[in-house]
């Protein structure tokens, strides 16, 4: 009888952590004092000074959890150092009670900052596109990709013609798209420059039938202050800014609208320092130029940008570290549909990438992915319900079968 009686229970948030105590029917004072115990996060921390580090180390050993150091840090070398904080929710909330009232070393603002980044749920993650309320806690949601330009390099030329776009719009709308985006300019490498008036003339008309046929958000992929102006003109609900530095332009037509917008990191022609605080700041810095635009937070979502100045090893180490970003307190759009780097990996080319596109699908939400940016809509809504119900979320109730 001594044997197989213990399992390990994989990690789990802190709703279905809840839910496994309510069925072994604890009290619910001691849900409120247990769940917090259950939920280990990891925080990292760079450019914190030296012997601060060393402060938390002890006072989180103490606490039962634990700081990682340089070994330069231990012995007290050099001003500032990065670490790796690691602790169950309770030990870091009574870390933080501690530290609000250290004047030294930076102590009491790091306290603020953990507590920030503690306090951010999916739950209670909103995005607003132009009075457009969608409550991420509840379900991923499909962005379909509608190219209506002769030269994308998945599916140029394919919706070029207006009749053909808003076919291809409701099909996806039929699919399982929620969001249909809009893209008037190939965003591959080495694509020429479109001019704007080109690419109004792509875009506007199949926006306004879109606004006009459908009942979804019709969000359009631009770089352009103009363009974003004249498509939330003609009922445009959200821009999808791939630049990675959006234009004042921009910026101003999505505050005027109050629209929804995407921000994306861009890594080309840039050197990475420390590759994924290189990809947060560069996050981080657009959400306070979007903020001090007059755009309010619940419209944002953020994007790391697949594919755009990143290697195959970093657009995989993306995909399975995307929740990393959750920090940033907005909702992550993942968009890996059929790049070169699953051509990479598998050694396939763009017409037989539905399967990789697929498997960052299903890693993307596991990890934290809110809005699915795909071309093959009705699969990549089939896996992300799933990968959902894997989860716990989503509404539906699965029968038996």
């Amino acid at each position: 009888m001594g044997r197989h009686r213990v399992r390990v229970v994989p990690p789990l948030d802190h709703v279905r952590l809840v839910e496994i105590l309510r069925k072994l029917d604890v009290d619910e004072g001691g849900v409120r004092i247990m769940a917090p115990k259950g939920i280990h996060r990891l925080l990292w921390v760079e450019g914190f000074s030296t012997r601060g580090a060393n402060i938390l180390k002890q006072e989180m050993l103490a606490r039962g959890g634990e700081v990682a150091l340089p070994r330069a840090a231990s012995l007290l070398s050099g001003k500032t150092t990065s670490c790796l904080i690691m602790g169950t929710l309770s030990q870091l909330r009574s870390l933080v009670a501690k530290l609000r009232g250290q004047a030294v070393f930076g102590l009491a603002g790091l306290a603020e900052e953990i507590e920030t980044a503690l306090a951010v749920t999916e739950e209670d993650l909103r995005w607003d596109c132009r009075g457009r309320i969608f409550d991420l806690g509840e379900r991923s949601l499909i962005m379909g990709i509608l190219n209506v330009t002769p030269d994308s390099f998945s599916d140029g030329g394919r919706y070029h013609g207006l009749t053909a776009a808003v076919e291809r719009a409701k099909t996806m709308a039929k699919e399982g798209a929620v969001i249909i985006d809009v893209g008037g300019e190939s965003t591959r490498p080495g694509a020429p420059e479109v001019p704007v008036a080109e690419e109004l003339a792509r875009v506007l008309p199949v926006v306004e039938a879109l606004v006009a046929e459908l009942d979804l958000p019709v969000s359009v992929d631009t770089r352009r202050g103009e363009v974003a102006q004249r498509v939330l003109d003609a009922g445009a609900s959200l821009i999808n800014d791939v630049s990675g530095d959006p234009e004042p332009e921009l910026l101003r037509a999505v505050a005027e609208h109050g629209a929804g917008l995407v921000l994306m990191h861009n890594g080309r022609g840039r050197t990475y320092t420390e590759f994924w605080s290189d990809v947060y700041r560069g996050l981080a810095g657009m959400l306070e130029g979007a903020r001090a635009a007059g755009i309010g937070e619940e419209k944002v979502a953020v994007d790391p940008g697949i594919g755009f100045g990143k290697t195959v090893e970093q657009n995989l180490e993306l995909v399975r570290g995307v929740g990393s970003l959750s920090s940033l307190g907005r909702p992550i759009l993942l968009g890996p549909s059929r790049k070169s780097f699953i051509g990479a990996a598998l050694d396939l080319p763009v017409e037989e990438r539905l399967e990789g596109t697929l498997a960052c699908v299903a890693v993307g939400v596991f990890q934290g992915a809110h809005i699915l940016r795909v071309h093959d809509v009705r699969a990549g809504a089939r896996v992300a319900r799933l990968a959902d119900r894997l989860r716990g979320r989503g509404e539906e109730e699965l029968g038996q079968h």
